[in-house]
């Protein structure tokens, strides 16, 4: 009895031995957002204070004013190939939302939708626009639609990427999950892999032959801005109303582009957008997983120009 004591007590160090081991050597701490910004910023790169954050935002081109909202754990590069695409014919804006990018935590730890659309709105006040097409992926598009009925006059045009609204009676992501899991959000805070994040991505991808090893540094490298893990953590545990009643009330003409193979937000979800909305459009990829702007980005923005070009 003696022994068999011994040995457990003896294999169950080892496996603290070997958890610890784990936790130092994947261990990471904040990068401060100064270092990140000689990486992730260029000379089209600007930021706009709004509620005590340094919004990171790109302001490119000229013509009809095209605002990008990107998805959880993404940036505004998420909207690269769409940007070079538009700015010959649309002055397109794109920004790195609270919680995400170079932006990074809003100070009072506030990331419900009315919040998200409250610091959209005082962003596009300060730069003085005032009626623009909106288009959002994910967690953008949530934003766009709750945008779009509070402010229904400045949203010329909707365009919903695989957005969030309707409950899907599927568990939430692993990630999510582990976020608002007590005492394991507290090591995801400063424990974060890098294979976790390629793990994620062909999650949201359809073709994982497309997730590059730069796609995934600059993943990994944005959740390493300081207060980034954080604010992931807090917007996880965020409450939010189920308000998908109201999408019938969007008036706005309104595209939704969807991945076919999308497993975060099954398709159901844009037969339902489309059949709420009253003037939708509703396009599908096959192949495309949950960011089809960022995985097939000629495809879905030539459906959003022909969109944009109708009368």
């Amino acid at each position: 009895m003696k022994k068999l004591l011994r040995y457990t007590l003896i294999t169950f160090g080892l496996f603290l031995l070997a958890i610890v081991g784990l936790m130092a050597f994947y261990f990471k701490f904040d990068v401060p957002v100064e270092e990140l910004k000689k990486k992730y910023a260029n000379e089209e790169s600007e930021f706009l204070e709004v509620e005590g954050m340094p919004i990171h935002y790109r302001d490119e081109g000229r013509g009809e004013v095209v605002v990008l909202l990107h998805g959880t754990a993404a940036s505004l590069h998420t909207w690269d190939v769409w940007t070079e695409k538009l700015k010959s014919k649309y002055r397109v804006i794109r920004l790195d939302l609270p919680a995400y990018g170079l932006t990074g935590s809003h100070p009072e730890h506030k990331y419900d939708y009315e919040s998200y659309v409250r610091v959209l709105h005082q962003f596009l006040e300060k730069l003085d626009i005032q009626k623009f097409h909106l288009a959002g992926n994910s967690l953008g598009g949530r934003i766009a639609w709750a945008y779009t009925l509070s402010y229904p006059e400045e949203v010329d045009k909707l365009i919903l990427i695989d957005a969030s609204g309707y409950p899907t009676g599927k568990p939430s992501p692993f990630v999510f999950r582990l976020a608002r899991t007590p005492l394991l959000n507290g090591i995801v805070r400063y424990v974060t892999p890098h294979f976790f994040f390629r793990r994620n991505l062909e999650q949201v991808y359809g073709d994982d032959s497309k997730i590059t090893e730069a796609l995934v540094e600059r993943y990994y490298d944005m959740n390493l801005r300081e207060n980034n893990r954080e604010a992931f953590i807090e917007r996880a545990k965020t409450e939010y109303n189920n308000d998908a009643s109201q999408i019938k009330n969007i008036q706005s003409p309104t595209l939704i582009i969807w991945g076919e193979e999308d497993t975060w937000i099954p398709i159901e979800s844009a037969y339902k957008f489309d059949k709420d909305i009253p003037s939708s459009k509703l396009v599908t990829f096959k192949g495309a997983g949950h960011v089809p702007m960022e995985e097939i980005p000629e495809q879905t923005v030539q459906a959003v120009l022909e969109f944009l070009g109708e009368n």
